[in-house]
């Protein structure tokens, strides 16, 4: 832990492990000090920055409640990484790897907006149909059958990978292996369902006349039919997301055995980073809310990926109670997207991408006047903040087991 902070209106302390917190993320960590349904203190990762609400890579404890804004919108976002033993000397031509990439995109929708073209078969339509009643009205849409199955956008992406020496001089002990990953989440479902159950939470703190620093931090009560429903919803939009990413990995390890027929994979591991769990803490039953953290506990294996372009990582958790069990999901954002897009030039992004297979630099899409017209560098590496630095700021909360490494890169 690098510091911690409590002043006075604060109801709980902040604990941070961030070298240097932007002073967006700490005004929002400072709300949270105040929530009135909050235990223990305020866990921040090393990869914070500034979310909606509450800043993403923070970590709460909540006494019989929640807070939606506190798990966010891509409700069951996380990683998924397979092992395999095929040396990554297969993968050395650039060309091969970019073959192994178009054919993934063949099998897999990428982007914002797209999907398949039909909608997918999966049992969890049906189960949460049968036990939800009327709530099956607002979900899963006919959209949210397409979407299964497909990667979507912004920093999602699917990543051909080699290991490394865990210092990042040369291969490790044995040679260096290939690994697949893949990041995404709930797709429009999730969205769906935090700004319904925001709404709803947002009314009750209102009529009840809830004292909040931030609305955004609005919460449900989960006695309360509206928080009991909020917490059916996300586990079920968690199901969705896990199956989500499996079905990804099933169309990139079949890509992968028909590129490398003989190819074995190891083990896989699959994790959230926007969730709430019902755990013990400091000996209480509290929900705790992780936004862009992953749980740590003791020899927990866990994901913690970086930019593109830059090194991700296997790690073990540590169990450390302080981050409620947690860790970093990420690098995290040095640079918001519009910054990125402004400031970055293409020259310098493309260097940071040398000898990667990864597609060119899209128009900016966003809001932004001033970035209209300019491209969107906004999931270049030098928006991010330094993967190594950040592992490194958490090494009480994490054992870093395996380094890796992109040969290919996919964003969404």
């Amino acid at each position: 832990m690098k510091w911690e902070k409590f002043e006075e209106g604060y109801s709980i302390p902040v604990k941070s492990w961030c070298a240097d917190c932007e002073e967006g993320a700490l005004k929002q960590a400072e709300n949270l000090a105040r929530h009135p349904a909050l235990f223990g203190h305020v866990a921040l990762m090393p990869d914070a920055h500034q979310g909606y609400g509450m800043p993403i890579g923070g970590v709460v404890a909540v006494d019989n409640a929640v807070i939606p804004a506190a798990v966010g919108v891509d409700i069951g976002c996380g990683m998924i990484a397979t092992e395999t033993d095929i040396p990554a000397a297969r993968f050395a031509d650039m060309s091969f790897r970019r073959a192994f990439q178009e054919k993934l995109k063949e099998r897999i929708p990428v982007g914002e907006g797209v999907s398949h073209r039909v909608t997918q078969n999966w049992e969890g339509f049906e189960e949460y149909t049968a036990n939800n009643g009327m709530r099956s009205n607002l979900w899963p849409s006919k959209l949210d059958r397409m979407n299964l199955g497909s990667l979507g956008g912004g920093n999602h992406f699917i990543e051909l990978q080699k290991t490394t020496a865990l210092d990042g001089n040369g291969d490790p002990e044995g040679g260096s292996k290939v690994w697949l990953m893949i990041h995404s989440g709930s797709r429009n479902l999730g969205k769906r369902i935090e700004e319904h159950y925001h709404k709803l939470a947002d009314k009750m703190c209102t009529r009840y006349h809830v004292a909040l620093a931030d609305p955004d931090l609005a919460f449900l009560p989960i006695e309360e039919p509206d928080g009991h429903h909020y917490v059916t919803d996300m586990f079920f939009a968690l199901r969705y997301a896990k199956e989500n990413r499996r079905r990804m990995m099933e169309a990139m390890k079949e890509t992968l055995a028909e590129f490398v027929p003989e190819v074995n994979f190891i083990r896989t591991i699959d994790i959230h980073h926007n969730y709430a769990a019902f755990e013990e803490h400091f000996g209480k039953k509290v929900c705790v809310h992780r936004k862009g953290a992953t749980s740590a506990k003791l020899d927990e294996i866990g994901i913690i990926p970086g930019s593109m372009g830059t090194a991700s990582y296997i790690v073990r958790g540590l169990g450390n109670p302080d981050s409620f069990m947690s860790c970093s999901h990420g690098a995290g954002r040095r640079m918001s997207r519009v910054a990125a897009s402004l400031n970055l030039t293409v020259e310098e992004c493309d260097q940071a991408m040398a000898g990667i297979v990864c597609e060119r630099w899209h128009s900016y899409k966003g809001f932004n006047r001033k970035a209209k017209g300019r491209l969107d560098l906004s999931e270049a590496p030098q928006a991010y903040k330094d993967i190594e630095d950040v592992i490194a700021s958490e090494l009480d909360l994490v054992e870093p087991l395996v380094r890796l490494v992109p040969l290919a890169s996919l964003k969404g």
